[in-house]
């Protein structure tokens, strides 16, 4: 690639944007940098500029990262996303690249990780963080009928099944999401539908098995 790399990097936190803005901006192959703050904004700005490479975070307010993920890949599908989360359970990743991303690196790698990948899948490679590509190739080689139905989960069913997991309430998963309380019950009947359990403990039991919770912590 000769032309410089313009970029998209979408994140809800200012000072992350900020951060790796400069980080960026100090390599002479990267050309303009977008910013948005959640994936609405992202997809609007996508289809505006239509940057080089998305460095798109997961958790962020609104649509989320999985479904922004899901929409620019559906509308774009040259689109080239690069997953930039402080998420490493195996599942974020699988479901990420299934989703059609392009690469995954968690953010507590250092920054020059993030810029490798950027050159990478910029001129048409993938990259998985160094720390996460073993455990990728298991999971990805040796599906079980868990991580099926965890996968059969909608992006923002999942969003609520891992706050749930987590020990979050449901109105406190509804707050976290911006969602209303009646929408997350609903998700949640969903979720169990989809899970074949009846209980909260039964969906934190497969969380710990599918590496989406640490049970141990």
């Amino acid at each position: 690639m000769t032309d410089k790399i313009n970029v998209l990097l979408v994140d809800d936190h200012a000072v992350v944007r900020a951060g790796y803005k400069t980080y960026l901006g100090l390599s002479n192959k990267i050309g303009q940098i977008f910013e948005a703050d959640r994936g609405e904004t992202a997809i609007q700005l996508y289809q505006e500029h239509y940057p080089d490479i998305v460095v798109m975070d997961l958790s962020m307010p609104g649509i989320g990262g999985f479904e922004s993920i899901r929409r620019l890949i559906h509308r774009h599908p040259k689109c080239k996303i690069l997953v930039f989360s402080i998420h490493n359970e195996m599942a974020y990743v699988t479901r990420a690249i299934k989703a059609g991303a392009k690469g995954y690196v968690n953010k507590n790698n250092n920054p020059e990780i993030l810029v490798n990948a950027v050159y990478t899948i910029a001129q048409g490679g993938t990259f998985v963080d160094p720390d996460l590509v073993q455990g990728l190739a298991i999971i990805l080689t040796n599906s079980q009928d868990e991580s099926d139905k965890v996968q059969q989960l909608s992006p923002r069913e999942f969003d609520v099944f891992c706050l749930l997991a987590n020990g979050y309430s449901t109105r406190k998963a509804a707050e976290k999401l911006c969602l209303s309380y009646k929408t997350v019950c609903n998700h949640t009947t969903s979720i169990k539908e989809k899970m074949g359990v009846e209980t909260l403990a039964e969906l934190t039991l497969i969380a710990s098995r599918q590496g989406i919770i640490d049970m141990q912590q």
